[in-house]
């Protein structure tokens, strides 16, 4: 069997690649790089000049190869890489007529416990989405901020006591609603210095959050390892990270509870794959990051399937709009549903009680559906950070 063409497709805010063999198998992956996928694309041009003619089953090997042909990192590449490694299992799957977590050593649960993204701009909002989500039985809640998702054009300011209450005074709230039969998992997405986010750890704990992900920025792992020094919450973080040689070194400092790969950013199901298995030797638990669309949804569950150490699937729902929409451009309500993250494939993995069910279907599970691109049309992010009102970079 060999690899004869590479087709890259763009839709809505996310980027496909399908892989086409001689044998007539396709293979389907996304590149987790939603911020810069046109550059994404254009890395997944590069390596396709070396995959195609090649036998799609190497799979090992051909990750060897793209990781290390040019000795650069960074999220487009490790985008692009991620998402042809994804397509790659899917027809190791399909070819020997298993789902990919059977070749991955097999099922370590028949479901996966996931949780439900709840966001909103005013405490109304969350509170009202928390209430949604219990209605629905999920047993955890995430992407779950204390500071609000607040429009990125309004220019910010709080003082430290406003801000660090605030955010306290919330979880309280959130915790009242949820009651003891939901998780918190409260997402500060790096917008606090160190010693803030000390502050506010300490203020919350006695609501007993899941975690605690991303409380300040992931670019000095000094800075997490000091924070969780300090406080008594788990630490949750790794989105960013595209390597398996980062989470040797944040686990090593002790600066993460939870790990958080993304298997459309750190190197595919291989990456997330050896990532798990360092987290394993550490005690740590994974939760693998998925804001994207039901084929990322698709790739998770096949790490969450096979792994011991698997804790959480981060789940933003296929029957709303994509997170990206709803949480970063701002333009699609809640309620809006004239874009559904499942219409992008045919069928969804079944999700029931909080758990999704592992799916017996050969590969990833999931296909693309029909005139997918000309239904949904790719639409670039909007470059638009927040300003504080004096002017500066505000991180949210």
């Amino acid at each position: 069997m060999k690899i004869t063409d590479i087709q890259i497709i763009p839709v809505n805010r996310f980027l496909f690649v399908e892989i086409y063999t001689d044998a007539g198998i396709v293979g389907l992956g996304e590149s987790g790089c939603w911020g810069f996928l046109d550059a994404s694309a254009e890395v997944v041009k590069s390596f396709a000049t070396y995959l195609i003619g090649k036998d799609p089953l190497r799979i090992e090997h051909h990750w060897q190869y793209m990781y290390r042909c040019f000795h650069f990192r960074g999220a487009a590449i490790m985008g692009a890489l991620s998402a042809l490694d994804i397509a790659l299992w899917d027809i190791a799957g399909k070819y020997f007529n298993v789902p990919t977590y059977q070749l991955l050593g097999g099922k370590c649960r028949d479901k996966a416990r996931v949780y439900y993204h709840v966001g909103g701009q005013t405490d109304e909002e969350i509170i009202a989405n928390i209430k949604e989500a219990k209605s629905k039985g999920f047993t955890a809640v995430g992407h779950l901020t204390p500071f609000l998702d607040e429009d990125r054009k309004v220019p910010y300011y709080e003082t430290h006591t406003q801000k660090i209450g605030n955010a306290i005074d919330r979880v309280r709230r959130y915790r009242e609603v949820a009651g003891d039969k939901i998780d918190l998992c409260i997402e500060i997405h790096r917008r606090l210095k160190p010693a803030e986010a000390i502050v506010l750890a300490r203020g919350i704990e006695k609501y007993y959050p899941f975690f605690i992900e991303d409380p300040t920025t992931p670019d000095n792992f000094d800075s997490m390892a000091l924070i969780a020094e300090h406080i008594s919450i788990p630490i949750a973080t790794g989105e960013r990270l595209h390597t398996p040689q980062e989470f040797v070194q944040i686990l090593n400092k002790k600066a993460v509870h939870y790990v958080r790969p993304d298997v459309c950013m750190c190197g595919g199901i291989t990456g997330a794959k050896k990532i798990a298995a360092i987290a394993e030797a550490f005690d740590a638990m994974v939760v693998p990051h998925n804001p994207l669309s039901p084929v990322s949804t698709a790739a998770c569950i096949q790490i969450a399937a096979s792994i011991p150490n698997f804790a959480l699937q981060e789940y933003p729902g296929d029957d709303r709009a994509s997170a990206t929409e709803r949480f970063i451009g701002g333009k699609i309500n809640e309620k809006d549903h004239s874009f559904r993250q499942a219409d992008v494939v045919k069928k969804t993995l079944v999700c029931k009680d909080g758990f999704i069910i592992i799916s017996n279907t050969p590969g990833i599970g999931v296909e693309l559906a029909k005139d997918v691109v000309k239904k949904f049309p790719y639409s670039r992010r909007e470059i638009e950070t927040r300003l504080h009102i004096d002017g500066s970079v505000v991180d949210q």
